[in-house]
């Protein structure tokens, strides 16, 4: 009987582990779509060159694309300049941005964001880019204990394209700005550069990791 409840633990055990490796796109069998989304989430090389983006760009993005194209587009990287609305320690330890192009004040609704998330790999052995430290740099509508004094900060957030999220259709100008939804399903994902706007030299500084 305890030899039976052991064997029984082991599998119950091990169809946990599979679930979770499943759903962090790392377990072995998965689809090719789900095997590439991981490994594009798990860059660790910066891009080359980072080419200036905003909102209108990224809602000119294809919806729901083919591998294939999916897979021509993420291999460039890009930086957008703006604030960070919301800042959210996700479950897989990815830190998830709101990135909109203008700041608001705490009267001001959200609006529709373009998601940038900085992977643990990114994040790992770090001072500059820790949760605090990032906190404390992006002063976040959303993600603190309390409203910061001075607003979000002026920011410009570079890194991957990436194609990571199933919620992916047109979004109408009304929604843009009272019901406040991600812009596109494509994010930069993983972050890999981050400057901040310095009021005191009128010029971006790039924050050190």
């Amino acid at each position: 009987m305890f030899r039976s409840i052991a064997v029984l633990v082991l599998l119950v055990g091990a169809a946990a582990l599979f679930v979770g490796l499943a759903l962090l796109g790392r377990a072995p069998g998965l689809a090719p779509a789900t095997q590439h989304l991981r490994r594009m989430k798990d860059r660790l090389d910066p891009p080359r060159v980072y080419d200036p983006v905003d909102m209108t760009f990224f809602a000119g993005l294809p919806h729901q694309p083919p591998l294939e194209e999916r897979s021509a587009i993420e291999g460039r990287g890009v930086i957008m300049q703006g604030s960070i609305q919301r800042m959210v320690l996700s479950g897989d330890g990815d830190l998830h941005l709101e990135l909109v192009e203008n700041a608001r004040t705490a009267a001001d609704r959200d609006t529709a964001y373009v998601v940038a998330e900085v992977t643990p790999q990114w994040r790992s052995g770090s001072k500059g880019w820790s949760f605090g430290s990032l906190l404390a740099t992006f002063r976040p509508n959303h993600g603190g204990r309390s409203p910061w004094p001075a607003g979000p900060a002026q920011v410009r957030i570079g890194g991957w394209l990436n194609y990571d999220h199933p919620y992916d259709r047109p979004v109408s100008t009304w929604l843009q700005y009272k019901g406040a939804p991600r812009r596109t399903g494509w994010e930069i994902h993983p972050v890999t550069f981050i400057e901040q706007w310095d009021e005191r030299t009128q010029s971006w500084q790039e924050l050190a990791r």
